[in-house]
């Protein structure tokens, strides 16, 4: 096999597990709040704080990619993300199990800031966008897939089950990462790293996520939280701008396709990405299906999405990415126009229509954009 192929290969797998796990506990969250006899505020923390370690290590975890190699990082990663999958299987309380979540947070976001840059490295630019799209694709499946799969293992084995399946996968990526990697990257020379920026982007963001997600938007208590956070963030920008070695290097925003392409991701994300979350409700409460019913019911939006990236970063690759961006946000504002429309009694085919066309805007939209955003920087 190509080495690029072997790359791609091994991306694939971790990014896909790293995505997957962001979202498989979101069905079983009733069923492991019964069974560790937890408090609702813990339940939530073991899907938040996964996401949350994931958030703000992104940029820090990217600097010392830069400085320190990707594939070493990438290799402790599937490393850690293993560790603690196995942790999280064998929490006896609610607690327990947010803490392990945070180490497999810690390990996840070492697969997610390294592995498309590995892949860029690897592929040459008239390939990019086709091994784009074929990374997107398991970003795409594995955080659709989780909803799906998470049904089907806790109607038959149980909530333990989600976490115990990353686990033989996990060794396997991390022994295959170390064997078959090779950094190809020239790692940066008598760079430093930017502890201090680290720590207000870090402190920042987690002010800010803090506030949005645990409080009351209405008690000072919050708003202080929230005030805080932004005048760290403010900080952090101004620091940004003065030190010699950023954490976060504001010239890349003067790219346009770089900013742009961003800016597009950040607005996709606003508007699709709970979306998952508030179908299970749906599916759950309103029309009352069991999980192992509404993961099922996931399953035209996660072959969709499967199917559309590689095909969308091949297009991509011929036609260029901006009119493929465009349509794929388009059709998926069509697909959230028919949700809006869901009731109690809204059918089974509606449904799957719906979820369907989702799924094919999202995925036309991200392979293109991000195959546009990767390539319009320096490495």
């Amino acid at each position: 096999m190509e080495y690029k192929w072997t790359v791609l290969s091994v991306t694939t797998v971790g990014i896909f597990m790293a995505t997957l796990d962001a979202s498989i506990v979101v069905v079983g969250l009733p069923t492991i709040i019964e069974d560790l006899d937890t408090s609702l505020f813990a339940g939530i923390w073991v899907i938040t704080g996964y996401r949350l370690m994931i958030t703000i290590l992104l940029v820090t975890i990217g600097r010392f990619a830069d400085i320190l190699g990707r594939v070493k990082m990438y290799n402790a990663g599937f490393a850690i993300f293993t560790i603690g999958s196995v942790l999280c299987s064998l929490s006896p309380t609610g607690e327990l199990l947010v803490l392990s979540r945070l180490v497999q947070g810690f390990g996840a976001a070492l697969l997610f800031v390294n592995s498309m840059a590995i892949v860029v490295d690897a592929f040459p630019a008239s390939e990019l966008g086709t091994a784009i799209g074929i990374n997107q694709m398991a970003i795409n499946a594995g955080t659709m897939v989780g909803y799906t799969l998470s049904g089907i293992l806790i109607g038959f084995f149980g909530w333990r089950s989600i976490f115990w399946l990353n686990v033989p996968v996990g060794l396997f990526g991390t022994i295959w990462a170390h064997r078959r990697l090779k950094e190809l990257y020239t790692r940066m020379r008598g760079e430093r790293f930017d502890f201090l920026g680290a720590i207000l982007f870090s402190s920042a963001l987690t002010a800010i996520l803090l506030a949005l997600t645990v409080g009351d938007l209405r008690s000072i208590a919050t708003q202080i939280l929230m005030v805080a956070g932004v005048i760290l963030f403010l900080l952090f920008i101004a620091h940004e701008m003065r030190t010699d070695h950023p954490l976060m290097d504001f010239s890349l925003f003067r790219v346009r396709l770089f900013t742009a392409g961003n800016f597009a991701s950040l607005l996709n994300g606003f508007a699709f990405a709970a979306l998952a979350f508030e179908l299970t409700l749906y599916l759950q409460l309103v029309k009352g299906y069991t999980p192992f019913q509404t993961g099922i019911s996931l399953i035209p939006m996660d072959f969709a999405l499967i199917i559309i990236g590689p095909i969308g970063g091949r297009l991509s690759d011929k036609y260029g990415a901006r009119g493929l961006s465009t349509l794929g946000l388009a059709i998926t504002s069509c697909a959230l126009v028919l949700f809006g429309t869901f009731s109690v009694d809204t059918t089974e085919a509606y449904i799957g229509v719906a979820l369907a066309l989702a799924g094919f805007g999202v995925g036309l939209f991200r392979s293109p954009n991000a195959s546009s955003v990767m390539g319009s920087v320096p490495a």
